[in-house]
């Protein structure tokens, strides 16, 4: 599966400066599928370790002093030569502070080895940091190339063109039949492939669960036992949260007497290694946005709609009939959406229960209010007058009809939000 971040390593291997670059994210998401698939086509040999449980490599890096030695020694572990210039070194689940400590000799002095190490803790970060390393995130699957895996690569130039020009485009419902597969599946590589390859639903779900299994595994990382409790209860909470009208997340709901306390260091294990999203209230829409949250109201969404939707139990068909499942799902992937462009989660809720689900701001700090449309609702008129009252010149609709534009408002296909993070 042809995926973005490989544009991003082709560009890391010729940067004349090039340091030893460290892929984060969710696990499952295909970080060392990438690194592998990357390897296989631009360097002439790939030496390949997995850090988990190690000893002789933590050894290695733990106490060989120099670059020739620590190369020396992992072609010795691995029985094959490493190559200047021709072999990549892709170290696999890092979480060892003594392993990076080795990884980062190559980027102190200028060499020819290339090496990728991979995590799955972005809360890794603070432990890793350094001048002597490069960073990419790499986030799940999107609809464009959810496409690319489909061979629908036309679709996306028709999506794309259509999301410049706000024009309609020709083929809008062929592109929501693939989305709606597309959002129950979810971005993760291995689900994908399993329902491309007819897998029955049943299998796909197992897929999902043992995927959902392995992120509570990731929980024991964090250092309370009882926060590895409460982290599962929240996971296991936030269907039903998001089932609300109000979706403002409560403690309660998971246990009388719940208090915000005593979740703070499960939600902020969660939320910075993106197992979740946290999206802020504000109830004043300016910039930054940042200043205006009230860090005590917050909605979460899950990290992976295909992940929601078995946790909902929620079949094709029902996903097909009930609105509000649908509804769910899609404010779900838009929250993904605009968190895998690189934009932080704000919504704005007044004390007359005006609302708008998602605010953007801008790297030049121009907030643009984002509504899904919901056809079993009347017409909301939360937006205009929001956009009244902020002196905003323009918001965008997301909605499952085709792109148009009316009075200062976009009317975006949920299919097209992967075109966002390069046009605001």
């Amino acid at each position: 599966m042809e995926r973005k971040i490989t544009n991003d390593l082709v560009k890391w291997k010729r940067e004349v400066g090039r340091k030893p670059l460290l892929i984060y994210g969710n696990k499952q998401i295909g970080k060392t599928y990438s690194a592998i698939d990357f390897g296989e086509k631009y360097y002439k040999t790939i030496s390949y370790f997995n850090a988990s449980n190690n000893r002789e490599l933590l050894e290695i890096m733990r106490n060989e002093r120099t670059i020739d030695k620590i190369i020396f020694k992992l072609s010795l572990l691995n029985g094959e030569t490493i190559l200047k210039d021709d072999t990549l070194i892709i170290i696999d689940n890092v979480n060892d502070e003594d392993i990076v400590k080795g990884i980062k000799k190559f980027g102190k002095t200028e060499n020819d080895y290339h090496i990728i190490f991979i995590t799955s803790l972005k809360e890794n970060l603070l432990k890793f940091k350094g001048e002597e390393l490069q960073y990419k995130y790499m986030f799940p699957v999107d609809f464009e190339e959810y496409l690319k895996a489909i061979g629908n690569n036309e679709l996306i130039d028709f999506i794309k063109n259509s999301y410049k020009n706000n024009k309609p485009i020709p083929f809008h419902n062929v592109a929501m039949e693939l989305f709606e597969d597309f959002a129950l599946t979810g971005g993760l590589p291995e689900v994908i492939t399993a329902s491309l390859t007819n897998e029955s639903d049943l299998k796909i779900k197992m897929i999902q669960q043992k995927i959902l299994d392995s992120y509570k595994k990731e929980l024991l990382n964090i250092d309370n036992f009882i926060d590895v409790v409460r982290a599962n209860e929240v996971l296991d909470i936030i269907p039903y949260q998001l089932k609300k009208s109000n979706k403002k997340f409560q403690y309660g709901l998971m246990k009388n007497g719940g208090r915000s306390k005593d979740y703070d260091r499960c939600l902020e294990f969660l939320n910075l290694n993106g197992l979740v999203q946290k999206c802020y209230k504000v109830t004043n829409i300016k910039a930054p946005l940042s200043k205006e949250k009230d860090t005590d109201s917050f909605k979460l969404y899950l990290n992976d709609t295909g992940i929601l939707a078995m946790m909902m139990n929620l079949s094709r068909i029902k996903f097909l009939t009930d609105n509000t499942s649908k509804y769910i799902l899609y404010e779900n992937m838009v929250a993904n959406s605009i968190g895998n462009c690189g934009y932080n989660l704000y919504y704005y809720q007044s004390e007359g229960k005006a609302e708008v689900p998602f605010l953007i701001q801008s790297r030049t700090g121009v907030i643009m209010p984002v509504e899904i449309v919901n056809k079993n609702m009347s017409k909301s008129k939360s937006l205009s007058l929001i956009m009244s009252k902020f002196n905003l010149t323009e918001a965008i609709r997301v909605t499952e009809d085709n792109f148009s534009y009316k009075k200062g408002i976009r009317y975006i296909p949920i299919y097209a939000l992967f075109c966002l993070k390069d046009s605001i």
